[in-house]
């Protein structure tokens, strides 16, 4: 990463300074922090995450919700009986399947996401208006880099 917003980045290099690492980090979570705790809404990190993993695959089991989220199903169980209880998931029997039902996102659910992120936006874009026309554009030229690290598998 190159400090300077002027010139190329450096091709050379193949690995990318630790520090510089530590720095985007801290950048990032800092930003995150910032949005989350400027909007409203009661819900926890792990039921905003669960809620938008529902929003993009669709009807799903909670195992396989568990799984995608990375945590063991007793716990996914606590966090979507919460959003069902607030109307923003809906539960209904698994025709597959009678042991097991599906998960899906309400009316409610997908409102709320949009005011969050409506929120989110907002507080992001004031802090943009804050920026100077050589740290936008240095912002916006980072932009696919940004959006292609946040699409990668680890």
């Amino acid at each position: 990463m190159n400090a300077e917003p002027t010139g190329a980045p450096d091709r050379g290099q193949s690995q990318a300074d630790p520090q510089e690492i530590a720095r985007l980090r801290v950048a990032i979570g800092r930003l995150h922090r910032r949005m989350v705790q400027h909007t409203a809404g009661d819900l926890t990190f792990s039921q905003t995450s669960a809620l938008v993993a529902v929003e993009k695959l669709g009807p799903i089991r909670l195992g396989e919700l568990a799984a995608r989220e990375r945590v063991a199903a007793p716990s996914m169980t606590r966090t979507v009986a919460g959003l069902v209880e607030a109307g923003l998931l809906h539960r209904a029997g698994d025709p597959q399947d009678g042991r097991s039902y599906l998960l899906s996102i309400t009316d409610q659910g997908r409102g709320f996401l949009e005011a969050l992120r409506t929120e989110r936006s907002a507080v992001l874009a004031a802090g943009i208006a804050q920026l100077g026309p050589v740290e936008l554009d240095v912002l916006r030229r980072a932009l696919p880099v940004l959006e292609h690290l946040a699409e990668r598998e680890s």
